[in-house]
């Protein structure tokens, strides 16, 4: 009609003027913060480098200190190896040898040896003899060292070797340069002589050599570093100059930010009102408020009796058009986010909404929730728990909280969080075994009751892989240690029956089913052959039943 413009036109007329006013804005925001950054860059350069290189010498200093530390444990192991009376290679012996692995953190494995012959390791009897090559050196003490062999029993990276007597350690020299640090900073341990004994899989391997050899100072050039000589160790930080800006911070960060406010304030003035946030987080955001996230079980079975026993809880986002975001897509950015919270509140709503009455009919089912790294340090969610429990009637000994081994980054609190859950009658489980920076020999001092072995262990089951002979391992020590085994991600019956085999309480898996909706779940749980009833059988370990756990 004439003298009103029509909704199409409307549109776009809009989406000019917005286009006219943000993108001016932006090129001026952007040059203003980024001439203003450069130009107090310089200003902070000689600070940034002094913080640098202060920085860069304890990281150097925390190598030999590590060290030292790790070879004076090794060497005490080894000297009550040898002090032992009981038979060399004898159960009795071998059970100490993995002993001192689970309580030697630096140790990987201990070994006998006659004339130079290994007889038997921390693994077991060796089928083969292995022959044993002399060390580079022997200490004042009277310690043997090899700095790089490789495992001749369980494969593997180089490792370091001390011998003293009979008895030998083998330690991970990987473990040396394993700090937290920027992935720029390069970082190498060698040898007095200048052996290179470890170094990080960074730039800067080509320096190395020619610092250790006197040709180069750190600090010079391209690069900045620091080099720390202790004993019997030299370590090595550095990194290349132009990674020093990301470090700029403390007294001079001030400047930065001044540097770039007023570019920041006129971006933000100008674009806010007109910019309409499509990102997977404000995705995210709504999708919390409408709670949109739903909740699939993944049976799991008892290998024993073949009945169904409980499930695995998978968290799923379904939004409003009915179409599925992949966890792997938004799990990560919920728990950056802190959305990962109430995520989990909506998970323990439905799952007593969806479960209570099986719950209610059947006491041998078991629901475990996965806790969040935030919940882990904070025990939030365990009174948030207690009160939904509570309203639906449900006992807190049919759900069993579940936590990855990344969520263990603060042990202490952790530790208190989970002794806090069982004292309220949960079951706490470690999820993912074997991925995360975690060892068998910290297990015993955890309040945890069940272990679920990762899928990429059980995967090797059957294969020439160099996994293949850890999973052996894991399973005996955690039985050793009473815990209940939970197998994931089975998928052959040859991989069954291996489990079964060893013991192994529960596994589950594609070779049994995929993930199900509630109803479908409880169909499936009901019609399952031995189908199990209140009062089920106990099994072996600290957790006696099936279970349910819910992946955030």
């Amino acid at each position: 009609m004439p003298g009103r413009r029509l909704p199409a036109e409307s549109r776009q007329r809009d989406g000019m003027a917005r286009s006219r006013v943000i993108l001016p804005g932006f090129a001026a925001a952007l040059a203003g913060a980024v001439s203003a950054m450069l130009l107090t860059a310089w200003l902070s350069w000689n600070i940034s480098l002094q913080a640098e290189q202060t920085q860069l010498q304890s990281v150097a200093q925390r190598i030999v200190d590590r060290t030292d530390l790790s070879v004076t444990e090794a060497k005490r192991a080894l000297k009550a190896l040898s002090a032992l009376s009981v038979p060399p290679c004898s159960p009795a012996n071998i059970h100490v040898m993995q002993q001192l692995v689970m309580n030697t953190h630096s140790v990987d494995q201990f070994g006998y040896a006659e004339n130079r012959v290994l007889k038997c390791t921390s693994w077991g009897q060796v089928d083969v003899p292995i022959s044993q090559g002399k060390g580079d050196f022997t200490t004042p003490d009277g310690f043997e060292v090899t700095m790089s062999t490789t495992p001749l029993v369980t494969g593997g990276d180089p490792v370091m070797a001390l011998r003293y007597g009979p008895y030998n350690a083998l330690i991970s020299a990987g473990r040396f340069v394993d700090l937290a640090v920027d992935d720029r900073v390069h970082l190498a341990l060698a040898a007095s002589d200048g052996t290179i004994v470890a170094e990080s899989a960074t730039p800067g391997r080509e320096v190395v050599p020619r610092i250790l050899a006197g040709g180069r100072t750190p600090g010079r050039g391209r690069y900045l570093g620091a080099v720390v000589r202790q004993g019997n160790w030299i370590a090595v930080a550095l990194e290349r100059k132009p990674g020093m800006l990301p470090y700029l911070r403390d007294a001079w960060r001030w400047l930065l930010a001044v540097g770039a406010f007023v570019g920041l304030v006129v971006f933000v003035l100008t674009v806010r009102l007109f910019l309409k946030s499509t990102s997977l987080l404000a995705e995210l955001r709504t999708a919390v408020k409408r709670k949109e996230f739903v909740v699939h079980y993944q049976p799991i079975v008892d290998l024993d009796t073949g009945r169904c026993s409980g499930a695995e809880a998978l968290v799923r986002w379904r939004r409003a058009d009915g179409s599925m975001v992949r966890p792997d897509r938004f799990i990560p950015l919920a728990e950056e986010s802190g959305l990962i919270v109430p995520i989990t509140d909506q998970v323990i709503e439905t799952v007593v909404r969806e479960m209570k009455a099986a719950l209610a009919a059947d006491s041998a089912l078991h629901v475990a929730i996965n806790l969040c790294a935030e919940d882990i340090r904070t025990a939030r969610v365990l009174p948030v728990l207690s009160k939904r429990l509570g309203e639906n009637g449900v006992s807190a000994r049919q759900i069993w909280l579940e936590a990855t081994e990344r969520e263990f980054v603060d042990l202490g609190a952790a530790c208190a969080t989970l002794s806090r859950a069982r004292e309220m009658g949960h079951t706490t489980a470690i999820d993912d075994f074997g991925t995360g920076y975690s060892s068998l020999q910290y297990l015993h001092g955890l309040p945890v009751d069940v272990l679920k072995i990762d899928k990429s262990f059980v995967g090797s089951i059957g294969k020439d892989a160099v996994s293949s002979p850890i999973i052996g391992h894991i399973i005996d020590m955690a039985q050793s240690l009473g815990l209940t085994l939970v197998a994931e991600g089975v998928e052959t019956q040859e991989q069954a029956d291996y489990l079964a085999a060893r013991g192994v309480e529960f596994a589950q898996g594609w070779l049994y089913s995929r993930a199900l909706p509630a109803d479908e779940f409880l169909r499936f749980y009901r019609r399952a052959p031995g189908a199990s009833v209140a009062g089920g059988r106990a099994r072996g370990g600290r957790a006696q039943q099936g279970h349910v756990a819910s992946e955030n």
